[in-house]
């Protein structure tokens, strides 16, 4: 049966998580199937639902290693949804025709480029309805009525390069090669538009979109296509299509989401306060003849993580306070819907139906309908993790050093905490802007339910910089790298051993990008608190870093509020490199080889450092060919979840800092490729 078959069967025949009896621990070849929701889009009359369910080839099972693959599905209610294409599409941002009679999508049939392409609802076959000669499609959107799709496209052809290429001059000119994304707007007919017209567009663009007038598009557009321009730079303008003049929104920091109202009258905008906020979690209106903004939750402990302008005008917003969510509702009064437990991700809506995409503790993402003042649930993407025997998981608060009120999650062991504490893994978040939500936390770097099953203790903690709690909160870590930040972290151990949940002598300590950074601040200076260490894409030396990154603006602007040069000494000293000399902690470092954001040679400098002058102290550094700032492929995810949980087996469930190293190469799954050597 395929997947997408099993799918509609398993979606038939739902049984309910909490009413199957749990019979077995999480494996990491779960955590390798796990299927979640994609992206989502409703009808213009509410009726239906398109959404795409995600998942990755299965490899423990022998499946072709890939990267994420996508399924279109359409929902008309509570597991009642059909499959709209065959198995080989994999389709990427999915819309309805301003009709409602097509589902639309992104899609590269064979060797041909991206373009989109549509599936009538009611009968008939996929369709490519607009494209670009040679280049692909990244972003698209319907004009109102429906006649025009706008297109962004990548850069015309480098006639000079090319030429050189084939002599061998393949040579690449750092950051001075720069390539404009394109716009065209593509008639829609029976057949596909063979000479779209192109539109003028300031700067590098990466989002167009028509007001409801057919007048004026709303782009989002920065200076260059440099990383660090589109974090730090990249502005909202209303493009007058009649004349090519623009309107600046008058924004100075990060962005988010943005929509435009259902008459064109108001847009909605979250975005950071200033250019010092290190992330957009502000709800503004913005005003788009003027593109002035008036703020609607500037001081409040939260996050505006996603908004939705509804049919009447109201605006649906997803706020996350916290580890917590809610769905807040601006109208002339504001209207608060309990997510009741879930953590809410991204809403949509049309036609007098709000859907959202939500998680909970015992689930991914799957997709939800309010209906009655709750949510209604109409997908079920892992019936098999009924068979989980999970953790209990709650939110919990706990006191600073300082003073300060910190919170995290907790996931417990299955059936408890030993007496006398259990090993305990501290799951610490990048960014550091972001937060941890007390919803889904097991993943191909995140221990989670795979680590309770187990008998480990987890925590994930909101330390100083994480988002959700307000602005002031969120600048709390800038210009004190790997300090009151990290000592966070150290005072939530402390925390949970005079519980009772943690053992002192068993603490782990594991992370990724900035929580790499953390991981290897645990290893090093503070390596006293830790029994193992896993870091993954992390900073070692800060001063190094800020000269091999692809977003130096931001750490300036964000994290550090000075340059290098102005602190060295501070920033050698705040550098876990700098503190090798107390480095006791059996450390496993993990890297993507192609990494543009942590260099790997972040990795190279800990691991040379440690391997030099403490060579007693268990380390090993994995790279991952091919891999940028997290791993994208099937095969290096379990590969490296089967090497995390080998590293914490051996040094922290035992809390031997002296035991042997694990072999090189993971113990694969059975049915894996390459699992049994070959003759």
């Amino acid at each position: 049966m395929t997947r997408k078959l099993l799918l509609a069967a398993t979606l038939l025949g739902t049984v309910s998580i909490a009413a199957t009896a749990a019979a077995r621990p999480m494996t990491p070849e779960d955590v390798a199937k796990i299927e979640s929701l994609g992206t989502m889009a409703v009808s213009p009359d509410g009726s239906r639902i398109a959404y795409t369910t995600s998942h990755l080839p299965d490899v423990t099972e022998g499946e072709k290693d890939g990267s994420t693959k996508q399924e279109l599905m359409v929902a008309t209610g509570p597991d009642a949804a059909l499959a709209y294409l065959p198995d080989d599409v994999s389709p990427s941002s999915v819309e309805f025709s301003p009709d409602g009679n097509m589902v639309s999508f992104t899609w590269a049939k064979d060797d041909e480029k991206r373009a989109v392409w549509g599936v009538p609802l009611f009968g008939g076959a996929p369709r490519k309805l607009a494209a670009v000669k040679d280049v692909s499609v990244s972003r698209y959107s319907w004009s109102p009525d429906g006649s025009t799709i706008y297109m962004i496209v990548g850069a015309d052809d480098d006639k000079q390069r090319e030429a050189q290429a084939k002599g061998g001059f393949k040579s690449v000119v750092y950051e001075e090669e720069d390539h404009f994304n394109r716009v065209f707007a593509a008639q829609i007919g029976a057949e596909v538009d063979p000479a779209p017209k192109q539109i003028k567009v300031p700067g590098y663009v990466s989002s167009f979109r028509l007001m409801p007038d057919g007048k004026k598009a709303v782009i989002e557009t920065a200076p260059s296509s440099r990383v660090d321009d589109s974090y730090m730079a990249k502005r909202v303008n209303i493009l007058d299509l009649t004349n090519g003049s623009t309107v600046e929104v008058a924004t100075s920091g990060k962005l988010g989401d943005l929509e435009i109202g259902p008459r064109g009258e108001v847009i909605s905008l979250i975005a950071g306060v200033d250019e010092h906020d290190p992330a957009a979690t502000t709800l503004y209106l913005v005003n788009p003849i003027t593109g002035e903004t008036d703020a609607l939750n500037a001081d409040a402990a939260e996050a505006a993580v996603d908004a939705e302008w509804l049919d009447d005008e109201r605006l649906a917003v997803v706020i996350h306070k916290g580890a917590q969510s809610l769905l807040r509702i601006y109208g002339k009064e504001n209207e608060e819907i309990d997510a009741g437990g879930l953590i809410l991700t991204g809403v949509e809506a049309a036609g007098g139906t709000i859907a959202v995409d939500a998680h909970s503790p015992s689930h991914p993402g799957e997709l939800f309908v309010l209906k009655d003042g709750a949510f209604e649930r109409w997908t079920n993407h892992n019936p098999w993790l009924s068979e989980i025997d999970f953790g209990k998981q709650r939110t919990v608060t706990y006191t600073a050093r300082d003073g300060r009120e910190i919170e995290g999650v907790l996931i417990e062991p299955v059936g408890g905490a030993a007496k006398g504490g259990s090993p305990l893994i501290m799951n610490v978040h990048g960014g550091p802007e972001a937060h941890e939500s007390n919803g889904w936390q097991t993943a191909y770097s995140k221990p989670g339910q795979v680590a309770a099953g187990r008998g480990y203790a987890v925590f994930l903690p909101n330390y100083r910089g994480s988002t959700g709690y307000g602005v002031a909160f969120a600048k709390e870590h800038q210009a004190d790298y790997a300090g009151k930040e990290f000592d966070d972290i150290v005072d939530a151990k402390r925390f949970l051993v005079s519980e009772g949940i943690a053992d002192a002598e068993r603490v782990g300590i594991t992370g990724g990008s900035y929580g790499g950074f953390a991981s290897a601040w645990g290893a090093t200076y503070y390596s006293q608190e830790y029994a193992a260490s896993v870091m993954f894409v992390g900073i070692s030396n800060n001063i190094s870093k800020f000269g091999t990154t692809d977003i130096p603006n931001e750490m300036y602007l964000v994290h550090e509020r000075k340059w290098p040069w102005e602190e060295w000494d501070h920033l050698l000293t705040r550098s876990p490199i700098y503190h090798v000399d107390k480095a006791e902690t059996p450390i496993l470092i993990m890297h993507g080889d192609s990494d543009p954001r942590v260099s790997p040679t972040q990795s190279y400098e800990l691991y040379r450092n440690i391997k030099t002058r403490k060579p007693g102290t268990p380390v090993r550094l994995v790279l991952f060919p091919g891999e940028g700032h997290g791993n994208r492929m099937a095969a290096n995810r379990y590969d490296y979840n089967l090497r995390m949980m080998e590293w914490f087996d051996t040094y922290l469930k035992t809390g031997d800092r002296k035991a042997t190293m694990p072999g090189p190469r993971p113990e694969l799954a059975e049915g894996a490729k390459g699992a049994k050597a070959e003759d």
